[in-house]
């Protein structure tokens, strides 16, 4: 795996590859080594799964010698958002990660936490923070020690052209949402418009956030978080993604960061 560069700004670090080749294999070694490392301490590797063409970057952990080498039996799958669809829909994320990752590796079928999707947005956040409370409650889920949010072993997400992650949205309501753990939206800006998401609390209660960015599309939004108003006034909600107490790692292709000033690489 080569890296172009590693940049540290403030608690971020950046990977920085060449190819998405060279991002994937990064990648797949950074969740496996995360995912030992978690299953040695606690017995299981709790993940949270975004959509889009994340899951795509995904696909080496599902290769050799991942497929063998991982304990697949120890995680546990979760979604940071769904969009309220049946879960055979093209715009479901479930159905993006089974085709993707869970039909090709050994998961335990009772261990892949999705939506309702015969619920109504509102039902369906609610049942999904139920479960996760209950995971929490059996210490599957670790608990924060800041406060009662529960403590993802990784969250991973992706990121809008327009600084959006999961499912929250600039501007959008959900962003001030402080008590839920879930909430849903019914008039997202991106379709479909009924949608379920973690809160801010809940993925910034995370041990590791990896926020996966690729594209030259999407190049303004990476310099806009990196050189934002900073913590006082941010305005995109991927600025706003700070782990409290975990490690917040952005992996980036040379397109995504094409517009970044990485003369301070190491």
């Amino acid at each position: 795996m080569a890296l172009s560069s590693v940049i540290h700004k403030d608690t971020r670090e950046l990977r920085i590859h060449e190819s998405l080749d060279e991002l994937s294999t990064d990648l797949a070694d950074y969740i496996a080594e995360l995912s030992e490392s978690c299953v040695k301490e606690r017995g299981f590797f709790c993940i949270a799964l975004s959509g889009g063409s994340l899951v795509g970057l995904l696909r080496k952990i599902c290769e050799a010698p991942y497929n063998k080498t991982v304990d697949w039996a120890r995680w546990h799958f979760f979604w940071a958002d769904e969009r309220v669809v049946s879960k055979n829909h093209p715009d479901s994320n479930y159905k993006l990660a089974k085709d993707g990752i869970l039909s090709k590796v050994p998961v335990i079928p009772s261990h892949v936490h999705s939506m309702n999707d015969a619920a109504s947005a509102e039902a369906a956040a609610n049942e999904y923070e139920f479960t996760i409370r209950q995971l929490v409650r059996t210490r599957v889920i670790d608990v924060s020690e800041i406060s009662d949010c529960p403590k993802f072993d990784l969250v991973l997400l992706g990121m809008g052209p327009h600084g959006h992650v999961a499912s929250l949205f600039p501007d959008h309501d959900a962003l001030n949402e402080k008590d839920e753990w879930v909430t849903f939206l019914t008039d997202s800006p991106n379709p479909p418009p009924e949608r379920i998401t973690f809160t801010l609390p809940v993925i910034n209660s995370a041990s590791h956030v990896a926020l996966v960015v690729t594209g030259e599309h999407k190049a303004e939004a990476v310099k806009s978080v990196m050189n934002g108003a900073g913590t006082d006034c941010p305005s995109l909600p991927a600025q706003m993604v700070r782990p409290t107490s975990g490690k917040l790692v952005w992996f980036l292709d040379s397109a995504a960061a094409s517009q970044l000033d990485v003369s301070s690489s190491s």
